[in-house]
């Protein structure tokens, strides 16, 4: 593999849900499946670290399980990542345990999905999450790095209170 300098997808420095790459995070809560988690998605700067902060509720009623801030990764079109060796994340939380979701083109159906979980304690981190690391979810094709198309910052799985910061994330 060839590595490539780093790659910012977000460093925060919009002041808005707008990310480095010219695309706009977007809240998603398991309300458009049934489920009633409750939350938000907001541009904030905490400890003079310019920041999303993704807060809400995960329940597990009604079939319900996840909140989540998501962006696709090219405005029109896909991304190849093959270059990198990963995702670096510098976050803060409320000590749970997260989950980092990419989508490419082999993920057609909502609830598919490449993912690895990560820590968010409750002071600044960086996290370094491996492609290797990243488990297929309900897709028997393994993840193909040049057709990234989207990532997500996501609550799952379990009732949890939801309270995560991301001051940057880059591609290494």
């Amino acid at each position: 593999m060839t590595t490539v300098p780093s790659l910012i997808v977000d460093d925060r420095t919009s002041g808005d849900l707008n990310s480095n790459l010219g695309t706009r995070w977007e809240f998603i809560a398991d309300t458009v499946m049934g489920g009633v988690s409750r939350g938000g998605l907001a541009a904030e700067v905490v400890d003079g670290h310019p920041c999303l902060h993704l807060t809400g509720q995960v329940s597990l009623a009604n079939n319900g399980g996840f909140l989540q801030a998501g962006l696709d990764l090219r405005p029109a079109g896909l991304l190849d990542a093959r270059g990198w060796s990963g995702i670096e994340l510098v976050v803060r939380g409320n000590d749970e345990t997260y989950n980092l979701h990419l989508r490419t083109v082999d993920t057609r159906i909502v609830w598919q999905s490449y993912r690895a979980s990560f820590p968010a304690g409750r002071q600044w981190a960086t996290v370094r999450l491996p492609f290797a690391g990243f488990q297929p979810y309900r897709i028997d094709r393994p993840l193909d790095l040049s057709v990234l198309r989207r990532l997500g910052l996501v609550a799952i799985g379990r009732e949890m209170a939801v309270d995560l910061y991301l001051s940057c994330i880059s591609f290494y």
